[in-house]
């Protein structure tokens, strides 16, 4: 028995072991081995391929800034001591293996993708090591290939702009940590942010205001803006999908084109397009059209959520019963999935997929043109309408995976679900702890995503305090199977990644040290008494319960609401 418990000893140490190497996200397998390769100004990186010199030219350029190690690249493969290798295989294309020697490391993977991953997982063990002129790196082998094929970040910059070079430096971190799916929200409420040549008053127009100020300048992204950005991305494997609201939160386009307005109710103005103008659709399918024109991924996100907010504005008019009547529509929800549908039929015009939020599960949209993400949680039955119809799924829930909750009980700005918060663990356990086994087996779940909505993220300080180091967490959710996953482990590997923040000047939130970094409020919270019946007001507009937690992506309780400015209103994504 004493021999039993020495050898599980033994086995465990060998287990945590092999698990120890300093990767986010953690790979399905590392093998120590002998010695050591000392990297250094004499290292040569080779390619025996002439279509991994950009992934070439990414490692040497990440070498110069993280090490000031001048690395020249050898495109014969003569001299390389770091070699990069695409073979022949059946292995999926994000997949890689990485072999460090004493005399030689090689990447090998069946597609440039696999490459670049092998290069990121290389570069992580770098940058943790602390030696500035050399770095010594222990031999092994890796065997690595991600879970999900959809690893997304959300960002939305329609409540708060900021701008081409934050976003750069997001996709800088998105690719350190393998992240292949940057979803960005540029339409809402607040503010149109991509430029549209057919119609430049939706940025002139459209463009101006924010969440907490409606009258700032306007902010938004030209057309060069976009393709420089989506380059960027594309260097990093990373696809760029853009957001483009409908049939709601459409009050920033209305704004710019009043006649496309499906007017408005109280709280929510001109929150429709409208579905009975013949000419909204030809308008929006120009919209699609340059929009889809600027972004290779061939994807589209249509929205399709909250219609219901301001569909009401919609009841009575008489251009809308006349259309009902025409169709036979009984009810104003007949309505919505028929202009959804014709939208969505535009899109795959364009030979582009359709990507909606979970509401629009409800349309008859086609299956093999379609992905679906499942963002309320608190109704399952949209998820499993959602696998019925075979639509793909991108899992998304509020809980855990919307980045403006709060992160630790004591944080006073931003949202909480009944008091439940998202906290660094939960995203990191998320989905194996929330869903039954044979729901997470079926293919159709293709991924998942986290999502930072921004009414209450003004500044590039707190959107730092917000992503990081969550981003990690969602890493590894996102690439490592359950199996291997190890909470106490990534904790460790965690920490090494808290030194590299502070040298890219990240304010992160320290779950291991809550007071090194207070928390970043950009807009001060208004606590609300329990018990106090009079109305409250903020430079004369009441700001009642339901302005804070309904609204896009809202429906959620929230424990501190924040202060607007300029006739700004409240509204919860």
């Amino acid at each position: 028995m004493k021999f039993s418990f020495f050898a599980l000893f033994l086995f465990l140490s060998s287990f945590l072991s092999a698990q120890n190497v300093n990767i986010i996200p953690l790979p399905k397998s590392f093998v120590k081995a002998d010695g050591q390769f000392q990297l250094n100004s004499h290292t040569v990186i080779g390619i025996n391929d002439n279509s991994l010199l950009p992934q070439a030219n990414y490692l040497q350029t990440e070498l110069l800034k993280a090490k000031g190690l001048a690395i020249p690249v050898d495109q014969n493969e003569v001299k390389a001591s770091i070699d990069l290798q695409l073979v022949r295989g059946n292995q999926p294309a994000e997949a890689y293996t990485l072999k460090i020697e004493p005399q030689k490391i090689t990447i090998t993977a069946s597609g440039n993708a696999g490459v670049f991953y092998g290069i990121v997982s290389l570069l992580q063990i770098i940058k943790t090591e602390p030696a500035p002129d050399f770095v010594n790196l222990n031999a092994g082998l890796i065997t690595d290939a991600p879970r999900y094929k959809w690893r997304g970040f959300m960002l939305d910059e329609s409540r708060h702009f900021f701008g081409k070079q934050k976003v750069k430096q997001l996709l800088d971190w998105m690719a350190f940590y393998k992240l292949n799916k940057f979803h960005w929200h540029l339409t809402d409420v607040q503010g149109w942010r991509i430029e549209i040549k057919k119609y430049p008053k939706l940025t002139s127009v459209g463009g101006v205001g924010n969440y907490s100020d409606t009258l700032a300048e306007a902010k938004y992204y030209t057309q060069e803006d976009i393709k420089e950005i989506v380059d960027y991305a594309q260097d990093r494997f990373i696809t760029v999908i853009p957001e483009i609201d409908m049939p709601g939160h459409a009050t920033a386009a209305n704004k710019a084109y009043p006649e496309y307005s499906g007017g408005s109710i109280n709280k929510f103005p001109n929150f429709t397009f409208n579905p009975s103008n013949e000419k909204t659709y030809q308008y929006l399918a120009d919209i699609l059209k340059e929009t889809n024109a600027l972004f290779p991924s061939h994807m589209i996100h249509l929205g399709g959520d909250e219609v219901a907010l301001g569909m009401q504005a919609w009841a009575g008019r008489p251009a809308i019963m006349e259309m009902m009547a025409k169709n036979k529509f009984t009810s104003l929800t007949d309505l919505e999935h028929y202009f959804f549908k014709r939208m969505a039929d535009t899109v795959v015009s364009l030979n582009s997929k359709i990507l909606c939020w979970d509401e629009a599960t409800e349309t008859d949209l086609p299956a093999d043109k379609t992905i679906v993400f499942w963002w309320r949680q608190n109704i399952p039955s949209q998820l499993k309408l959602a696998l019925q119809k075979k639509y793909q799924v991108v899992l998304c829930p509020r809980l855990p995976m919307y980045f403006d909750f709060v992160q630790d009980k004591s944080h006073v700005s931003g949202r909480k679900w009944n008091g439940v918060f998202n906290s660094l663990s939960a995203v990191y356990n998320f989905p194996y702890k929330q869903f039954p086994a044979d729901e997470l087996a079926s293919d159709q779940i293709i991924g998942v995503q986290a999502n930072l909505w921004t009414e209450t993220v003004g500044s590039e300080k707190r959107l730092d305090y917000m992503i990081f180091p969550r981003m990690a967490a969602l890493s590894e959710t996102a690439w490592t199977d359950s199996a291997s996953k190890n909470e106490t482990d990534f904790n460790e590997r965690l920490k090494t990644n808290l030194k590299l923040y502070d040298n890219a000047g990240i304010y992160y939130y320290d779950p291991y040290d809550p007071s090194l970094h207070p928390e970043a409020i950009d807009f001060a919270p208004r606590i609300v008494k329990p018990m106090v019946r009079e109305r409250h007001r903020h430079h004369g507009r009441r700001s009642g319960a339901r302005g804070h937690h309904a609204g896009k992506h809202g429906h959620s309780k929230s424990s501190a609401k924040h202060h607007t400015t300029k006739k700004g209103k409240k509204r919860k994504k």
